[in-house]
């Protein structure tokens, strides 16, 4: 959190937030709970103050900058704590990632195909995806609209 990035863009800086809070709570399956649990404290405080000064470095508006943070903040906690919760489901099964990952490609590729064509079509690429990087192509579809939403 308070790693300096001075020649950091705000979309890089945000970036760099993101990824290191997803593996804060890929390491810790338990912070993002408490985050958004206790949202008036400290921590969350500082996480809320981080991001916003990097939405306001990329002038959107006082008036949609808390709906901005709060959007991100929600990308960041939900699809982290996503990921700690399919560990720990993994964890309880006692099946390690690629075996976890192979069963449920299965599955999805025997479901209907008329019911299921995309289920079907992406099974094969969830054998062999990597969370962190599905994770970050959602900050990089995130950050466009923000500066597009906001005339840059």
């Amino acid at each position: 959190m308070d790693t300096p990035l001075p020649s950091a863009t705000p979309r890089e800086a945000i970036r760099a937030l993101a990824q290191g809070m997803f593996d804060a709570i890929d390491d810790h399956p338990w912070v993002g709970s408490v985050l958004a649990r206790d949202p008036g404290q400290l921590p969350m405080v500082r996480i809320l103050e981080r991001i916003g000064q990097q939405i306001r470095a990329l002038d959107v508006p006082d008036v949609a900058q808390w709906a901005t943070v709060s959007a991100l903040l929600s990308y960041i906690l939900g699809v982290g704590g996503q990921n700690a919760a399919n560990a720990q489901i993994a964890r309880d099964r006692d099946a390690d990632r690629t075996h976890f990952l192979d069963e449920v490609a299965s599955v999805w590729s025997q479901l209907d195909p008329a019911d299921y064509p995309f289920m079907r079509s992406v099974a094969t690429q969830l054998r062999d995806h990597d969370e962190r990087v599905d994770f970050l192509a959602g900050i990089d579809l995130i950050l466009p609209g923000i500066e597009s939403a906001h005339g840059r």
